[in-house]
């Protein structure tokens, strides 16, 4: 990580003035961009890579919200009291609870601004809900993956004429005495640099999760994890908010992800087990309660012999998952396995086949039922598992954490009194999260719902302080 530096001056010769500066252009970044041209204030976004990505572009691109007028217009029951009700049962409660209510109040809100205002073309995915959603509210691209989506942002800033600054990092903060930013230094690729003066400052520049260091340091037992996110994530907003005096918290939370295929790379979406696809050891054993969720699933794939296990579904569940531009991407990549019957599926891939066998045949008791497993997992009202069969390896894979500096309703971050800085923001990854304090919190689409909506709400309020008089 480069190196990070606070400058405490009241002034600093700048070579312009910008009224907002947003430090990342990921998903945060230009949502909050976005949010303050509509404003009618002059933004500029300074971006470390060539182009705007961010940890969006390596996601699936979904947005859960609650009672947007796509879910409306489908007859959706639906509504923010659920949508933060199942948030803090996910948690345990533990969880900034005003928070998630502001969320999942402007969760819509966000959708249809993006939908109406800028011509995202995000729709809502039906077919399935995710574990811990209580009804469909997931909101994603015709792809279905963040790379469009973030193609999506970056023309919609264009067309807003929203300034973005590529291949340049920030290096250093200057801050007056009562914590009011007044500029950022900005390193370009030949070594230049750049001093940029601002009327507020939004740090949207993602986690730590590629910071190997504080990952061993806050999360040890994702030491033997694959690291599959932005290499952005070195924790810049985290290093600042702990110099600056910034409140902290969940620094232990993050998203894991229970499927990603090993040696490929390529994330095997969660749809294929939440839809009755089970995963299994070398052993032919399933070990724990797949449909609890991705995230805290990852640790327990990690615990298997070579930290891998095999996801198992069959012709329904791959129908499924055609939708899924990651999922297309696997089958190109040929780390799909199929076979006529469960005895070829464990030859070909090096499953014991009665461990496999006797797997398989426990669901079907179990769907006949209506029971629970040993785990704790219903299979009622799903399809049996039935040939072709399919079969993936993966591992256990860190995409991105989800602790960070704390926030209030409008994304101003907060100093360890719990006021609020005067003029400093932070959202996504640079933020804490709504996911509690570890892995098994993480509700699918938290990630994308606080670097949207955050987002936004960062940029509205941004754009209104920072043609203040201050």
């Amino acid at each position: 990580m480069s190196k990070i530096e606070i400058i405490r001056c009241d002034h600093v010769e700048t070579i312009m003035e910008i009224p907002v500066l947003i430090v990342g252009g990921g998903g945060t970044g230009l949502c909050a961009a976005l949010a303050v041209r509509d404003a009618g204030v002059d933004v500029l976004v300074i971006e470390r890579d060539r182009q705007p990505l961010g940890t969006t572009s390596m996601s699936t691109g979904l947005i859960p919200a609650a009672g947007s007028k796509a879910q409306k217009a489908r007859q959706i029951a639906d509504s923010p009291e659920l949508f933060a009700e199942d948030i803090v049962a996910k948690t345990k409660g533990q969880v900034d609870h005003s928070l998630v209510k502001r969320l999942a109040e402007q969760s819509a809100q966000t959708i249809d601004w993006l939908t109406g205002v800028h011509q995202v073309g995000l729709s809502l995915v039906e077919g399935f809900t995710y574990p811990g959603h209580s009804a469909l509210r997931m909101h994603g691209m015709p792809s279905r993956s963040g790379g469009e989506l973030m193609g999506a942002l970056a023309n919609a800033c264009e067309t807003a004429g929203v300034d973005i600054l590529t291949d340049a990092t920030v290096d250093a903060l200057y801050v007056r005495e009562d914590d009011r930013i007044i500029a950022v230094a900005a390193t370009r690729p030949d070594g230049g640099q750049d001093i940029i003066g601002c009327g507020a400052l939004i740090l949207a520049c993602c986690g730590f999760a590629g910071n190997q260091d504080m990952v061993t340091e806050l999360i040890p037992e994702l030491e033997h994890a694959t690291f599959h996110g932005h290499p952005g994530n070195k924790g810049h907003a985290i290093a600042w908010g702990q110099q600056l005096g910034a409140r902290l918290a969940d620094l232990s939370a993050y998203q894991g992800h229970a499927g990603l295929a090993a040696g490929y790379g390529i994330p095997i979406l969660w749809p294929l087990i939440a839809e009755g696809g089970i995963q299994v050891n070398r052993a032919g054993e399933r070990f724990a309660n797949e449909a609890s969720g991705y995230s805290e699933q990852a640790v327990k794939v990690l615990e298997q012999e070579g930290h891998v296990a095999w996801s198992i579904y069959d012709q329904a569940r791959h129908k499924i998952m055609e939708q899924f531009d990651d999922y297309q991407q696997a089958k190109t990549a040929g780390c799909l396995v199929k076979a006529d019957t469960l005895e070829d599926l464990a030859r070909e891939t090096g499953i014991d086949v009665d461990g496999l066998c006797t797997s398989v045949q426990e669901t079907h008791a179990l769907v006949d039922s209506g029971e629970r497993d040993r785990f704790g997992r219903s299979f009622a009202g799903k399809q049996k598992l039935t040939a072709p069969f399919y079969a993936v390896r993966v591992t256990g894979a860190l995409f991105h954490t989800q602790g960070g500096l704390e926030v209030d309703g409008d994304a101003r971050v907060l100093r360890t009194d719990g006021s609020t800085f005067p003029n400093l923001y932070a959202g996504g990854g640079a933020a804490r999260g709504i996911s509690g304090p570890g892995a098994d919190g993480y509700i699918a689409g938290n990630g994308l719902l606080t670097a949207t909506t955050l987002g936004r709400l960062a940029g509205e309020h941004a754009a209104h302080n920072a043609t203040r008089d201050v």
